[in-house]
Protein backbone atom coordinates (compact mmCIF):
# COMPACT_ATOMS: atom_id res chain seq x y z
CA UNK A 1 0.00 0.00 0.00
CA UNK A 2 1.12 3.54 -0.75
CA UNK A 3 1.06 5.78 2.31
CA UNK A 4 -0.96 8.98 2.27
CA UNK A 5 2.25 10.96 2.67
CA UNK A 6 3.86 9.27 -0.34
CA UNK A 7 0.71 9.75 -2.39
CA UNK A 8 0.60 13.47 -1.62
CA UNK A 9 4.29 13.79 -2.47
CA UNK A 10 3.91 11.96 -5.81
CA UNK A 11 0.76 13.90 -6.68
CA UNK A 12 2.60 17.18 -6.12
CA UNK A 13 5.63 15.99 -8.11
CA UNK A 14 3.46 14.98 -11.06
CA UNK A 15 1.55 18.25 -11.06
CA UNK A 16 4.69 20.39 -10.93
CA UNK A 17 6.53 18.55 -13.67
CA UNK A 18 3.79 17.38 -16.03
CA UNK A 19 0.58 19.21 -15.07
CA UNK A 20 -1.14 15.90 -14.30
CA UNK A 21 -3.60 16.22 -11.42
CA UNK A 22 -4.37 12.87 -9.83
CA UNK A 23 -6.96 13.86 -7.24
CA UNK A 24 -7.96 11.59 -4.36
CA UNK A 25 -8.25 7.83 -4.59
CA UNK A 26 -5.86 7.19 -7.48
CA UNK A 27 -3.21 5.25 -5.55
CA UNK A 28 -3.91 2.23 -7.74
CA UNK A 29 -2.47 4.09 -10.73
CA UNK A 30 0.84 4.53 -8.97
CA UNK A 31 0.79 0.92 -7.80
CA UNK A 32 0.18 -0.40 -11.32
CA UNK A 33 2.47 1.87 -13.34
CA UNK A 34 5.50 2.70 -11.20
CA UNK A 35 6.93 -0.67 -10.03
CA UNK A 36 8.74 -1.24 -13.38
CA UNK A 37 10.18 2.29 -13.14
CA UNK A 38 11.43 1.60 -9.60
CA UNK A 39 13.14 -1.61 -10.74
CA UNK A 40 14.69 0.16 -13.74
CA UNK A 41 16.46 2.55 -11.38
CA UNK A 42 17.57 -0.13 -8.96
CA UNK A 43 14.90 0.04 -6.24
CA UNK A 44 13.20 -3.16 -5.03
CA UNK A 45 9.86 -1.59 -4.14
CA UNK A 46 7.87 1.64 -4.32
CA UNK A 47 8.52 2.88 -0.74
CA UNK A 48 12.27 2.64 -1.37
CA UNK A 49 11.88 4.40 -4.70
CA UNK A 50 9.76 7.16 -3.16
CA UNK A 51 12.41 7.76 -0.48
CA UNK A 52 14.97 8.21 -3.25
CA UNK A 53 12.66 10.66 -5.04
CA UNK A 54 12.23 12.66 -1.85
CA UNK A 55 15.99 12.79 -1.36
CA UNK A 56 16.45 14.21 -4.84
CA UNK A 57 17.17 12.37 -8.08
CA UNK A 58 18.32 13.44 -11.57
CA UNK A 59 15.75 15.14 -13.77
CA UNK A 60 15.61 12.18 -16.17
CA UNK A 61 14.33 9.94 -13.35
CA UNK A 62 11.50 12.37 -12.56
CA UNK A 63 10.76 12.59 -16.29
CA UNK A 64 10.51 8.79 -16.50
CA UNK A 65 8.06 8.76 -13.58
CA UNK A 66 5.91 11.38 -15.30
CA UNK A 67 6.09 9.48 -18.59
CA UNK A 68 4.86 6.31 -16.90
CA UNK A 69 1.90 8.11 -15.38
CA UNK A 70 0.81 9.87 -18.55
CA UNK A 71 -2.20 8.29 -20.23
CA UNK A 72 -1.36 7.65 -23.89
CA UNK A 73 -4.78 6.58 -25.17
CA UNK A 74 -5.18 7.48 -28.83
CA UNK A 75 -6.36 6.08 -32.16
CA UNK A 76 -6.52 7.03 -35.81
CA UNK A 77 -9.18 9.63 -36.72
CA UNK A 78 -10.34 9.70 -33.11
CA UNK A 79 -13.94 11.00 -32.75
CA UNK A 80 -14.15 11.54 -36.55
CA UNK A 81 -15.84 14.99 -36.45
CA UNK A 82 -12.66 17.06 -35.96
CA UNK A 83 -11.05 15.40 -38.96
CA UNK A 84 -14.17 15.92 -41.08
CA UNK A 85 -14.14 19.61 -40.14
CA UNK A 86 -10.42 19.82 -40.90
CA UNK A 87 -10.85 18.28 -44.34
CA UNK A 88 -14.05 20.01 -45.43
CA UNK A 89 -13.72 23.45 -43.85
CA UNK A 90 -10.67 24.47 -41.83
CA UNK A 91 -7.90 23.29 -44.13
CA UNK A 92 -9.47 24.74 -47.30
CA UNK A 93 -10.05 28.05 -45.45
CA UNK A 94 -6.46 28.07 -44.17
CA UNK A 95 -5.21 27.36 -47.69
CA UNK A 96 -6.96 30.46 -49.05
CA UNK A 97 -5.38 32.66 -46.37
CA UNK A 98 -1.97 31.07 -46.88
CA UNK A 99 -2.07 31.63 -50.64
CA UNK A 100 -3.00 35.27 -50.09
CA UNK A 101 0.03 35.81 -47.86
CA UNK A 102 2.47 33.44 -49.55
CA UNK A 103 3.21 31.44 -46.41
CA UNK A 104 2.78 27.77 -45.48
CA UNK A 105 -0.12 26.38 -43.46
CA UNK A 106 1.07 25.41 -40.00
CA UNK A 107 -0.65 22.75 -37.88
CA UNK A 108 0.36 21.74 -34.36
CA UNK A 109 -0.63 18.49 -32.62
CA UNK A 110 0.13 19.48 -29.04
CA UNK A 111 -0.23 16.04 -27.41
CA UNK A 112 0.45 13.58 -30.20
CA UNK A 113 1.17 10.51 -28.02
CA UNK A 114 2.23 7.61 -30.28
CA UNK A 115 1.40 9.50 -33.48
CA UNK A 116 -2.02 8.41 -34.67
CA UNK A 117 -3.39 11.98 -34.66
CA UNK A 118 -0.65 13.67 -36.72
CA UNK A 119 -0.57 10.76 -39.15
CA UNK A 120 -4.35 11.07 -39.57
CA UNK A 121 -3.88 14.77 -40.35
CA UNK A 122 -1.08 13.98 -42.81
CA UNK A 123 -3.38 11.56 -44.66
CA UNK A 124 -5.96 14.33 -45.05
CA UNK A 125 -3.31 16.79 -46.23
CA UNK A 126 -2.11 14.35 -48.87
CA UNK A 127 -5.69 13.73 -50.00
CA UNK A 128 -6.27 17.47 -50.41
CA UNK A 129 -3.08 18.24 -52.32
CA UNK A 130 -4.93 19.07 -55.58
CA UNK A 131 -6.98 21.68 -53.69
CA UNK A 132 -3.90 23.00 -51.89
CA UNK A 133 -2.35 23.76 -55.29
CA UNK A 134 1.22 23.71 -54.06
CA UNK A 135 0.63 25.41 -50.70
CA UNK A 136 3.01 23.81 -48.23
CA UNK A 137 1.57 22.32 -45.03
CA UNK A 138 3.87 22.01 -42.01
CA UNK A 139 2.76 19.59 -39.29
CA UNK A 140 4.45 19.79 -35.89
CA UNK A 141 3.69 16.92 -33.50
CA UNK A 142 4.80 17.24 -29.87
CA UNK A 143 4.42 15.30 -26.66
CA UNK A 144 5.76 15.27 -23.12
CA UNK A 145 6.66 11.57 -23.31
CA UNK A 146 9.99 10.65 -24.88
CA UNK A 147 8.87 7.02 -25.20
CA UNK A 148 5.63 7.94 -26.98
CA UNK A 149 7.48 10.20 -29.39
CA UNK A 150 9.97 7.46 -30.20
CA UNK A 151 7.09 5.19 -31.20
CA UNK A 152 5.46 7.99 -33.19
CA UNK A 153 8.66 8.68 -35.12
CA UNK A 154 9.10 4.98 -35.88
CA UNK A 155 5.59 4.89 -37.36
CA UNK A 156 5.04 1.19 -36.70
CA UNK A 157 1.65 0.04 -35.41
CA UNK A 158 0.36 -3.40 -34.53
CA UNK A 159 -2.77 -5.08 -35.84
CA UNK A 160 -4.92 -3.85 -32.94
CA UNK A 161 -3.79 -0.24 -33.39
CA UNK A 162 -4.47 -0.06 -37.13
CA UNK A 163 -7.91 -1.57 -36.62
CA UNK A 164 -8.87 1.32 -34.32
CA UNK A 165 -10.34 4.06 -36.50
CA UNK A 166 -8.29 3.47 -39.65
CA UNK A 167 -10.29 2.64 -42.83
CA UNK A 168 -8.85 -0.37 -44.61
CA UNK A 169 -8.29 1.58 -47.84
CA UNK A 170 -6.01 4.00 -45.96
CA UNK A 171 -4.16 1.08 -44.39
CA UNK A 172 -3.44 -0.29 -47.85
CA UNK A 173 -2.47 3.11 -49.23
CA UNK A 174 -0.24 4.45 -46.48
CA UNK A 175 1.25 1.41 -44.72
CA UNK A 176 3.70 -1.35 -45.51
CA UNK A 177 3.43 -4.74 -43.73
CA UNK A 178 6.43 -5.44 -41.46
CA UNK A 179 7.11 -8.23 -38.91
CA UNK A 180 5.93 -5.97 -36.04
CA UNK A 181 2.69 -5.02 -37.80
CA UNK A 182 2.36 -2.12 -40.26
CA UNK A 183 4.77 0.73 -40.96
CA UNK A 184 3.76 4.20 -42.16
CA UNK A 185 5.29 4.87 -45.57
CA UNK A 186 8.15 7.36 -45.69
CA UNK A 187 6.15 9.75 -47.88
CA UNK A 188 3.74 10.32 -45.00
CA UNK A 189 6.34 10.28 -42.19
CA UNK A 190 8.39 13.05 -43.75
CA UNK A 191 5.40 15.39 -43.65
CA UNK A 192 5.63 15.56 -39.85
CA UNK A 193 8.22 17.07 -37.50
CA UNK A 194 8.25 15.46 -34.04
CA UNK A 195 9.51 17.35 -31.01
CA UNK A 196 9.50 16.79 -27.25
CA UNK A 197 7.59 19.64 -25.58
CA UNK A 198 6.24 20.13 -22.05
CA UNK A 199 3.05 22.23 -22.25
CA UNK A 200 3.85 23.74 -18.85
CA UNK A 201 6.94 25.43 -20.24
CA UNK A 202 7.03 28.63 -22.36
CA UNK A 203 6.47 28.11 -26.08
CA UNK A 204 9.06 29.33 -28.61
CA UNK A 205 8.45 32.95 -29.49
CA UNK A 206 8.55 32.25 -33.22
CA UNK A 207 5.65 29.79 -33.16
CA UNK A 208 2.49 30.67 -35.10
CA UNK A 209 -0.18 28.18 -36.18
CA UNK A 210 -3.29 28.20 -38.32
CA UNK A 211 -4.69 25.11 -36.60
CA UNK A 212 -3.87 23.58 -33.21
CA UNK A 213 -5.01 20.18 -31.97
CA UNK A 214 -4.89 19.93 -28.17
CA UNK A 215 -7.40 17.18 -27.56
CA UNK A 216 -8.06 15.11 -24.45
CA UNK A 217 -5.03 16.31 -22.52
CA UNK A 218 -6.24 19.36 -20.58
CA UNK A 219 -8.80 17.16 -18.78
CA UNK A 220 -5.89 15.95 -16.63
CA UNK A 221 -4.94 19.50 -15.57
CA UNK A 222 -6.41 21.69 -12.85
CA UNK A 223 -8.17 24.94 -13.82
CA UNK A 224 -5.21 27.33 -13.28
CA UNK A 225 -2.99 25.10 -15.43
CA UNK A 226 -5.65 24.82 -18.16
CA UNK A 227 -6.03 28.59 -18.15
CA UNK A 228 -2.30 29.14 -18.49
CA UNK A 229 -1.87 26.64 -21.34
CA UNK A 230 -4.94 27.82 -23.27
CA UNK A 231 -4.05 31.50 -23.00
CA UNK A 232 -0.52 30.87 -24.21
CA UNK A 233 -1.89 28.76 -27.08
CA UNK A 234 -4.34 31.50 -28.05
CA UNK A 235 -1.39 33.81 -28.64
CA UNK A 236 0.08 31.34 -31.13
CA UNK A 237 -2.93 31.36 -33.44
CA UNK A 238 -2.70 33.28 -36.68
CA UNK A 239 -5.54 35.64 -37.60
CA UNK A 240 -8.55 33.39 -38.17
CA UNK A 241 -6.75 30.44 -36.59
CA UNK A 242 -8.58 27.56 -34.89
CA UNK A 243 -8.00 25.30 -31.89
CA UNK A 244 -9.46 21.80 -31.47
CA UNK A 245 -10.19 20.57 -27.95
CA UNK A 246 -11.56 17.17 -26.96
CA UNK A 247 -15.26 16.44 -27.10
CA UNK A 248 -15.73 16.90 -23.34
CA UNK A 249 -13.42 19.91 -23.02
CA UNK A 250 -14.41 23.56 -22.92
CA UNK A 251 -13.02 27.00 -22.15
CA UNK A 252 -16.09 28.02 -20.13
CA UNK A 253 -15.10 29.03 -16.63
CA UNK A 254 -11.44 28.71 -17.60
CA UNK A 255 -10.56 31.59 -19.93
CA UNK A 256 -12.27 34.14 -22.18
CA UNK A 257 -9.36 34.32 -24.62
CA UNK A 258 -10.92 31.47 -26.64
CA UNK A 259 -14.56 30.89 -27.54
CA UNK A 260 -16.35 27.98 -29.14
CA UNK A 261 -17.29 28.38 -32.80
CA UNK A 262 -21.09 27.75 -32.83
CA UNK A 263 -21.17 26.50 -36.40
CA UNK A 264 -18.81 23.64 -35.52
CA UNK A 265 -20.10 20.69 -33.47
CA UNK A 266 -16.59 19.28 -33.31
CA UNK A 267 -14.96 21.27 -30.50
CA UNK A 268 -13.47 24.14 -32.55
CA UNK A 269 -12.39 27.27 -30.66
CA UNK A 270 -10.89 30.57 -31.74
CA UNK A 271 -10.11 34.01 -30.35
CA UNK A 272 -13.25 36.14 -29.88
CA UNK A 273 -12.01 38.74 -32.38
CA UNK A 274 -11.67 36.03 -35.04
CA UNK A 275 -15.07 34.36 -34.54
CA UNK A 276 -16.78 35.93 -37.55
CA UNK A 277 -13.69 35.35 -39.70
CA UNK A 278 -13.53 31.63 -38.79
CA UNK A 279 -17.24 31.15 -39.44
CA UNK A 280 -17.05 33.02 -42.75
CA UNK A 281 -14.02 31.01 -43.81
CA UNK A 282 -15.78 27.76 -43.00
CA UNK A 283 -18.87 28.72 -45.02
CA UNK A 284 -16.73 29.71 -48.00
CA UNK A 285 -14.57 26.58 -47.89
Amino acid sequence: MISESDYEFLSDLLKRHSGLTLGPGKQYLLESRLPPVAVTFGHPDLPTFFRALRAGVPAHVVKTVCDAMTTGETLFFRDTKPFTALENELLPAAAKQARATGRPIRIWCAACSTGQEPYSIAMIVQKLEPMLAGTRVEILATDFSHAALARAKAGVFNQFEVQRGLPVQLLVKHFTPVPEGFEIKEELRRRITFQEINLLHPFPGSWQFDIIFCRNVLIYFDVPTKKDVLERMSRLLTRGGSLFLGGTESTLGVTDTLVRVPSHPSGVFCRPADLSLVEAGSRAA
